[in-house]
């Protein structure tokens, strides 16, 4: 029986090194019956250039912003697979995750969605920080979100909000599951998250928690939602395992800080977007 076709949506804007990366690893794939689909969001480097060395589906998404989640609709418009793969340009799947998903699918028609487990990958003390809090996330079904999607679904639901640019993996998923099942693979995709310091940490927690009130609006009575906004059930999650926790006490001791940070800015982020919202 023929193998089904699985269509990979990359979205990418003045990420060529890493997008090379990220493309570099799909000719690792087991499975072979794929294809590549890149959205650029209108780079200043060259990324539809890298892009084109290894697929003549580029497209140039033409407008100025974060518009990922528009990028993402287009790629999934323009696939012919019946199952999609949306990643970012920043991932890097290791040489199973395909054949999994499509194993998994395959098996029983009532999936709709399978879960990837991430792990983060970068340099510095920070990006170990980072490491760590991730890996406490793997098999936690209200922190991991769905990549993997039978085409017809995510066309069904109209894919992402493209309101949003945070949150959007969640509410996506969230919706595909009131479809059916949603599994999740054992293998892992790897989240190159470059240099990380404290400051850009906060500065983009800051910047997503208030672009977050929108998902929180959307999904107010879940009980995804407030698990995922609190900040005691994260916590819980991380205190729960204290051996991996303080296994480096100074990597534990620095990300709980840097968590602690992270929730610190957010919280402001996320009130001023509300009174912003509410004023108008």
């Amino acid at each position: 029986m023929d193998k089904p076709l699985v269509s990979i949506i990359i979205p990418t804007r003045d990420r060529s090194e890493l997008l090379r990366r990220c493309l570099d690893c799909l000719k690792n794939q087991t499975y072979k019956n794929i294809e590549i689909i890149v959205v650029d969001g209108n780079s200043e480097l060259n990324d539809v250039e890298i892009a084109k060395e290894y697929t003549d589906k580029v497209f140039v998404f033409d407008k100025k912003g974060d518009h990922r989640c528009a990028q993402r609709n287009l790629g999934v418009k323009k696939a012919s697979g019946k199952y999609v793969l949306i990643i970012d340009s920043d991932m890097e799947l290791t040489e199973k995750v395909i054949e999994s998903c499509v194993d998994i699918m395959e098996a029983d028609n009532k999936t709709r969605g399978v879960t990837i487990p991430e792990r983060s990958i970068g340099k510095g003390f920070w990006a170990k920080c980072k490491a760590l809090e991730k890996s406490f996330y793997a098999g936690v079904d209200w922190m991991e979100a769905a990549r993997f999607f039978k085409c017809e679904d995510f066309l069904q639901v109209n894919g992402y909000n493209e309101n949003m640019t945070s949150g959007e993996d969640w509410d996506l998923s969230q919706r595909i599951g009131g479809l059916g099942k949603i599994k999740r693979t054992a293998e892992f995709l790897n989240h190159n998250e470059g240099r990380i310091s404290l400051w850009k940490t906060v500065r983009n927690k800051y910047y997503y928690a208030g672009e977050f009130a929108k998902y929180m609006r959307a999904n107010r009575d879940t009980e995804a939602m407030n698990k995922q906004t609190g900040i005691l059930a994260r916590y819980k999650l991380f205190f729960n395992d204290p051996i991996k926790l303080f296994r480096n006490p100074l990597v534990g001791l620095g990300m709980l800080f840097m968590k602690s940070c992270e929730f610190g800015f957010g919280g402001v982020g996320y009130l001023l977007e509300v009174k912003n919202i509410d004023n108008k």
